[in-house]
């Protein structure tokens, strides 16, 4: 039984399924920071006394953030699988099939498939390094690190810093086309989308992508057309 699990996480089917369960696990992050986020249009007050209480969350059975504090590690340790299995992936297939397509054999769709996972991929994880480093440490926030999470959000979208936004436009919507895909993908890899109602399970994925995208985009461009000051 020892030998079975690594040889399970050493096949195809075991790293769809890491690919699958963690991509799962981000996706209920994002809908969960989608919705503190949206907390913004409730006023300076309300947003950072959020902030602030997620970082009292399981007080006081658990020490001041430890909870949080796991939840990242969590979403961390996810991140990581998710690209190690999305990366190992890439080169089982190549290595199965070394030479490249001929031309027009390739379908336009699994082209798109292939740019928007691997691409897209490389891009959402520049974005959390960017976001961590912006918003969460405010290393490179323009309010500074000591700022509000509130002052922090406004002086990073304001107009003029709207090349940030530009940048945040562009990075979320690429994370949507990831979602879009990889929630599909997830769904047949865990068995549940097949010929009789993939069509469901694809309808659900554009659906949860489009408002995580539309839900995301809503504060910085709020903050960038004067709606949130």
């Amino acid at each position: 039984m020892a030998l079975a699990i690594p040889a399970v996480y050493r096949s195809t089917v075991g790293k769809k399924a890491v690919m699958a369960v963690t991509g799962g696990i981000l996706v209920l992050y994002l809908v969960a920071h989608m919705a503190g986020n949206l907390k913004i249009f409730l006023g300076a007050a309300t947003f950072d006394h959020y902030a602030a209480w997620l970082r009292t969350l399981g007080e006081p059975a658990l020490p001041h953030r430890w909870l949080l504090t796991g939840i990242e590690i969590v979403l961390g340790a996810s991140v990581l699988l998710h690209m190690w299995s999305a990366i190992s992936l890439a080169r089982t297939a190549h290595r199965a099939r070394p030479v490249r397509y001929a031309a027009g054999k390739k379908s336009h769709a699994h082209g798109y498939a292939v740019y928007t996972m691997r691409y897209g991929g490389i891009v959402v994880a520049l974005f959390i390094i960017w976001h961590l480093l912006d918003l969460t440490f405010g290393a490179v926030n323009p309010a500074g690190a000591e700022a509000t999470p509130y002052a922090k959000v406004v002086a990073d979208f304001a107009p003029s810093h709207w090349y940030i936004t530009l940048f945040y436009v562009i990075a979320v919507v690429l994370v949507g086309l990831h979602l879009r895909h990889g929630i599909r993908s997830a769904f047949q890899t865990l068995g549940l989308a097949d010929k009789r109602n993939y069509a469901r399970y694809d309808l659900l994925a554009a659906i949860v992508s489009t408002l995580l995208v539309a839900g995301f985009l809503a504060v910085p461009i709020s903050v960038t057309f004067g709606w949130v000051k």
